[in-house]
């Protein structure tokens, strides 16, 4: 698959999904990357906290392609990098702050040397033949978000990454309409757009709107109030140092994220006027009317600081009067995380406030009457959605075609689309997948270790060790230690019965073949545990020779 006398589009991840956003443009034999995202962990994956995107299709490519631009900072856009980039040997390009926050992944994983990181002006533009793409700043919920204008021999894309409008953004610029009107008026072959708040009938509303709300939980609590959020949030981080200046709070933070935020945006002329923050000694020291911590962990990550204080696992603490305020919207399939945690506070007394109770989060995606205006704006020919599960980009692709747009395509993940000419039109699929970070190693998310953990961790696993002598002869008894079987009370009896079962293999063995023989205790250990408990753990023999 090399790209000739036409315009290619192909998403490596972040279309059938909601995350780990990775989408390859193809012409005259080239390939271009916007975003190098990732995704966390789901229970499916015991063990990883980070899935990343399978980038084999490009690997085996990557003399063709020729840089990676990046839309903005959030971990769902650049957080394979550290992981990946390396490999591919190209450039990127990216905005101050989030080239700052790259800067900052890329040292702590000691490849500042290895990967070159350009830094592009705020709306400015850089030619990467045979692309020429320029940035054009939109509100989202973290500074410095863009779509990217990607001309191109067969036309012009309009990439929106995430975006929304919001005529307050805290920080950055607003949309401009006018601005994208005049993109329009230059001809854009297709729209490549954020689907992910595409049900929703009403605009996201404006960050403003949330400091509001936020003065007014926070100024009626008496004791001390936690807030937790997104750290990539940096709009959000504005609001709440408002908050604590309006309600007479002082603010500790609480978690590495948070921290490389604050860090990074003040080094690029954001959050400047943040107040100063407290230790965790001087905010258990200060009156609980004082006092305003914001943490990680509003998603129930089990490591994040929310779970560590709710837990009693942290030097920070919060007890009965104290106020829990979740300015943050809870993703699916992290509900059960969060209700764990959200109990645990409940039974200390400790009261919440969700964004169901009050205004205390706004999306940073663009809802109906947002997309329609932009339809409106732009004005492409094509619509491609990404950036949501498939039911989004199906529903994404209705609405658009009713709102005028002339054509549309329902892609996903591996399909190459032609967008010109004569597009759009599917040609074929391609390899993708997933990997996942298993602790230094990177390995397929299907591969041989991971299915076996699953296995392990559903049904345990048996170790059995059979002494043989040279005639192949049991020469002392058969040993078995077992994790993860629920056989509780009945252990030493089951271990008995699981002893007799492999001797007794062992006995009917015929020859000397170890093959045969290893396959026989297995089977006949694995035997015996089903019966007992219905279940069939993994088990391992080794055969020892005396």
């Amino acid at each position: 698959m090399k790209p000739g006398n036409e315009l290619l589009f192909l998403a490596l991840g972040g279309s059938g999904e909601i995350g780990m956003n990775v989408n390859l443009y193809g012409t005259k034999g080239k390939w271009l990357m916007v975003d190098l995202g990732m995704t966390f962990a789901d229970p499916g994956y015991p063990g990883v906290e980070l899935i990343l995107p399978d980038l084999s299709f490009i690997e085996e490519r990557k003399q063709d392609l020729v840089g990676i631009v990046l839309t903005h900072g959030h971990e769902d856009h650049i957080g394979a990098i550290p992981y990946l980039a390396a490999d591919l040997g190209v450039p990127l390009y990216a905005t101050p702050f989030t080239a700052g926050l790259i800067a900052e992944k890329l040292k702590e994983e000691g490849l500042t040397e290895d990967v070159k990181v350009n830094i592009i002006e705020i709306g400015g533009d850089v030619r990467i033949d045979p692309f020429c793409i320029r940035f054009v700043p939109l509100a989202h919920s973290i500074p410095e978000g863009n779509a990217l204008i990607i001309e191109t021999p067969y036309g012009k894309v309009f990439h929106t990454g995430d975006w929304k409008l919001d005529e307050f953004p805290q920080l950055g610029d607003p949309a401009d309409a006018a601005a994208l009107t005049k993109v329009g008026d230059e001809g854009i072959l297709a729209l490549v757009c954020d689907s992910t708040n595409v049900f929703q009938e009403e605009a996201s509303g404006s960050e403003e709107g949330v400091r509001a709300d936020l003065d007014r939980v926070i100024g009626e609590a008496e004791g001390r109030v936690l807030v937790t959020t997104f750290a990539s949030n940096a709009a959000r981080l504005r609001t709440l140092g408002n908050v604590a200046k309006d309600t007479g709070r002082q603010v500790c933070v609480a978690g590495r994220s948070l921290d490389r935020i604050l860090r990074v945006a003040k080094s690029v002329g954001y959050l400047l006027d943040f107040p100063e923050t407290i230790d965790f000694e001087t905010a258990m020291q200060l009156p609980r009317r004082e006092v305003m911590i914001i943490a990680t962990g509003g998603q129930g990550e089990y490591r994040a600081a929310l779970a560590r204080i709710a837990f009693d696992q942290h030097k920070l603490s919060l007890t009965e009067g104290d106020l829990v305020v979740f300015s943050s919207k809870q993703i699916p399939g992290n509900e059960i995380a969060i209700g764990r945690i959200q109990n645990e506070l409940a039974a200390k007394g400790i009261k919440m406030i969700t964004d169901r109770q009050a205004n205390v989060h706004v999306s940073g995606h663009p809802g109906r009457p947002e997309l329609a205006a932009m339809y409106g704006w732009i004005r492409p020919d094509i619509i491609v959605p990404v950036h949501g599960e498939l039911r989004h980009m199906a529903e994404h692709e209705r609405f658009a075609r009713a709102q005028g747009v002339p054509r549309g395509i329902v892609q996903k993940n591996g399909d190459v689309v032609r967008l010109a000419p004569d597009g759009p039109r599917k040609l074929g699929e391609e390899r993708v997948g997933r990997l996942v970070l298993d602790g230094d190693v990177i390995l397929p998310a299907d591969g041989t270790t991971m299915n076996e953990r699953r296995r392990i961790s559903t049904a345990g696993v048996i170790a059995v060790a059979v002494p043989l002598d040279i005639a192949g002869k049991l020469a002392g008894d058969v040993q078995i230690a077992l994790e993860g079987v629920p056989v509780e009370e009945d252990r030493d009896a089951f271990l008995g019965e699981a002893v007799d079962a492999a001797e007794e293999a062992v006995r009917g063995a015929r020859g000397n073949d170890e093959d045969r023989l290893h396959e026989a205790v297995r089977l006949a250990v694995r035997r015996c545990a089903t019966d007992w408990t219905g279940k069939k753990p993994v088990v391992r023999v080794m055969i020892v020779r005396m």
